[in-house]
């Protein structure tokens, strides 16, 4: 397992890649909203996945190369998270994958809806698709389980970041995204499970399970 990732990555600074059994994962800062992208590549197969062509298309195409990309994942319908999107899907001929409530928000049409519960395969990897409903209507997480000793990982978008679940723009949204991350993320899932946001640094659920109780005093 590689020891040297942080998961801190800048704009216009190079990619971070952590290589576990099974799977690579490279992160890579783009645009002026600071997003991050993720290029999962499968170690026995060299198939590719990515998640959230946010910006930068010749960027994120640098970043995949020669990787071949079958797929890639929007986790929401925000658009400072798909502005790369018809660029990188036109390059690569990649499924387009998406929660049908933020389809219609994405430029290119979903080729591959997805719901609360499916799977996303990249080679041989298995990723959970976890439906978060709050940030945005359709909203969604990856879950990978690694195996030998890789842990787990979750791609979280936009709806949990360091320090905080991701913006809602009401009580009602803000409680449907905290239930959902209880239920479907902190409560099934361990403390050593590490966290990649669709903005900033990464996390682990262990350092933020202790602050769930003030997140739902302070509202945000």
């Amino acid at each position: 397992m590689s020891s040297t990732y942080t998961g801190d990555v800048e704009v216009g600074g190079p990619a971070d890649t952590r290589e576990l059994p099974g799977l690579t994962i490279t992160k890579l800062a783009v645009s002026e909203m600071a997003n991050n992208a993720y290029l999962l590549t499968s170690t026995a197969t060299g198939e590719a996945l990515l998640v959230d062509a946010a910006a930068e298309a010749p960027a994120l195409l640098a970043l995949i190369g020669d990787a071949d990309v079958r797929t890639v994942v929007t986790t929401h319908g925000h658009w400072d998270h798909h502005r790369a999107l018809p660029d990188v899907a036109s390059a690569t001929g990649a499924t387009t994958v998406a929660h049908p409530a933020d389809s219609g928000d994405l430029p290119v049409p979903v080729t591959r809806p997805v719901e609360h519960g499916d799977t996303v395969t990249v080679g041989d990897q298995t990723l959970e698709v976890v439906h978060l409903r709050g940030h945005t209507p359709g909203s969604i997480a990856l879950v990978w389980h690694g195996r030998d000793g890789a842990g787990t990982h979750v791609f979280t978008g936009d709806s949990l970041f360091p320090g905080g679940l991701g913006r809602t723009t009401s009580p009602q949204h803000f409680n449907s995204l905290m239930d959902d991350l209880e239920e479907r993320i902190f409560g099934p899932l361990d403390d050593a499970t590490w966290i990649y946001p669709g903005h900033g640094k990464d996390t682990t659920l262990g350092a933020e399970r202790p602050h769930l109780g003030e997140w739902r005093e302070r509202g945000w």
